[in-house]
């Protein structure tokens, strides 16, 4: 299946990565010391911007704060899961207290997910 980048996308990615929020930089900092896996943060695919994703592994980390839990944000982030699984990609969703609580342990996690 071809790649599709919509252009839109790839300019908010740019600017989420300038604003990251406290959790993403520190898993990012973390996992950027973890040689034997290579995420890149705030991807572009398709209509969504994933906060990790590993290409090699098809593995999308999405870390969820506590706005996931209100309104709609249910509803949205499961269509969302459902079509990345369509696309072939597994989603592991780490609540964004956990990172906070050890990037470390949080990182662990991932690492496991990625081996498989």
């Amino acid at each position: 299946m071809p790649r599709v980048r919509q252009p839109r996308n790839t300019a908010r990615a740019r600017q989420l990565r300038r604003q990251m929020s406290l959790p993403e930089v520190l898993l990012w900092q973390e996992m950027r010391q973890q040689s034997e896996f290579k995420f890149r943060r705030q991807h572009p695919l398709g209509a969504y911007v994933l906060d990790f994703y590993c290409p090699a592994a098809k593995l999308c980390v999405e870390i969820d704060g506590i706005a996931h839990e209100m309104g709609g944000n249910p509803a949205r982030d499961a269509t969302r899961d459902e079509w990345l699984r369509e696309q072939g990609a597994e989603v592991l969703r780490i609540p964004a207290s956990e990172v906070l609580r050890s990037p470390t342990n949080a990182a662990e996690t991932i690492l496991c997910h990625y081996r498989g």
